[in-house]
């Protein structure tokens, strides 16, 4: 499976951008699909994720209330709406995928997800 991620680019603060990820070569049904971020000189980290089934998600304290994570597995593709944006949110975000299929819990270890996007950029300027 191929990731593809969209949608980023340069907003001010307060705006809003949608970034989606779809998937090729394969589908990602049964797994946990999340998104993290890496910022410039900083480690990549943890945005959100959601299980197979979209009934269930998870935020990092920094998002939650601001971002919405959502996926069709139909289309094969995940989304982040991401509002309120700071410019603290300026990253590099990447799409990534489970390498547990069907996993109980969720799990923010960048080391836990094994196929990436190439990346997307979100530049906030305040």
């Amino acid at each position: 499976v191929q990731l593809q991620a969209s949608g980023g680019g340069a907003v001010q603060a307060g705006g809003s951008l949608r970034l989606s990820c779809a998937a090729s070569g394969g589908t990602f049904r049964g797994y946990v699909l999340a998104w993290f971020r890496q910022a410039p000189g900083k480690e990549r980290e943890f945005v959100a994720a959601i299980n197979w089934s979209a009934v269930s998600t998870y935020y990092s304290n920094s998002v939650k209330g601001r971002f919405t994570i959502s996926r069709d597995n139909a289309e094969n593709t995940v989304s982040l709406q991401m509002n309120s944006l700071k410019p603290d949110d300026t990253a590099v975000y990447y799409c990534a995928t489970d390498s547990r299929a069907y996993r109980p819990i969720f799990t923010t270890y960048r080391d836990d997800y094994n196929t990436w996007g190439q990346g997307t950029l979100v530049t906030v300027s305040s």
